[in-house]
């Protein structure tokens, strides 16, 4: 099993520190952000990690990358040398893809198509500005409703404010007989509040059927000219059964700096 992660957006509203540190590299605790997505996604049993890059974002391949100079100048220092170890260990199952254009979500995952043509179980996507804080990791738990029904997609859900719900994509469904999953029948990326099938919004992370890039390429862009993931979703659910699951725990959006000050307060809290 694969797990996408698209690190390619430029991170404006961080700018002008992300001009030379992306948004997915900012420490959270002693580890960079894209780190604990990484280990998110292993821990969930994929064995490759698949980052969507942009050529213009260099550090976080170079953060991957091997540190034998580094090692032998902390020689002396185990836990330094552990640290890195660690990172290097993690490397070994990533890939990096290049997205040269930003043209949305649903086109950075269609980046990395090539990589999983032949597979056969759901590809899991992470977003690489959302850190989920729970008992159990979000990832595992879909995983493990996905393969209860028949290795089915299941994309996170959590519910918003009414004054937030144009920021999203919005889901509606079926309550079913697992406390917090809905069998979904529509999405609708970004609606008016009054307009919205619920406050039910996907919330950074998907476990799609593999048939998710052919209707990717066949989605039309929208009016800003980006291929939308939510819209090749509402495609998809056409011809295959698509659960909305509440993970419980809280999601954490490290893409503005507000959201990024809540998540160290979140994960330097021990409740």
């Amino acid at each position: 099993m694969k797990a996408i992660i698209p690190a390619a957006g430029h991170g404006t509203r961080f700018y002008p520190v992300a001009k030379s540190i992306p948004k997915e590299m900012l420490p959270v605790g002693a580890k960079p952000a894209i780190q604990r997505i990484v280990e998110e996604a292993l821990a969930a049993g994929v064995d490759e990690v698949i980052i969507i890059t942009s050529p213009d974002k260099p550090t976080i391949q170079h953060y991957f990358s091997s540190s034998e100079t580094l090692k032998a100048h902390f020689s002396k220092k185990p836990n330094v040398c552990a640290a890195l170890e660690e990172v290097e260990s993690l490397a070994q199952k990533i890939t990096f893809v290049y997205q040269h254009q930003q043209l949305g979500l649903g086109h950075a995952v269609l980046q990395a198509e090539a990589y999983l043509r032949e597979e056969q179980d759901p590809v899991l996507i992470l977003l690489g500005d959302a850190l989920v804080k729970s008992d159990i990791p979000c990832s595992c738990a879909m995983m493990q409703l996905s393969a209860h029904f028949g290795k089915a997609s299941v994309v996170g859900l959590e519910r918003v404010p009414s004054e937030k719900i144009s920021r999203y994509g919005i889901v509606g469904g079926e309550k079913t007989e697992v406390d917090g999953l809905y069998k979904l029948t529509t999405l609708v990326e970004k609606p008016k509040p009054e307009e919205a099938p619920s406050n039910l919004a996907i919330a950074g992370r998907y476990l799609l059927h593999p048939a998710i890039f052919r209707y990717l390429k066949a989605c039309k862009p929208s009016q800003g000219g980006e291929i939308q993931l939510t819209d090749a979703i509402q495609m998809l659910l056409r011809d295959y059964p698509v659960y909305g699951y509440q993970y419980p725990g809280k999601r954490f959006d490290i893409g503005n700096p507000e959201g990024y000050l809540e998540t160290l307060l979140g994960f330097s809290s021990k409740v």
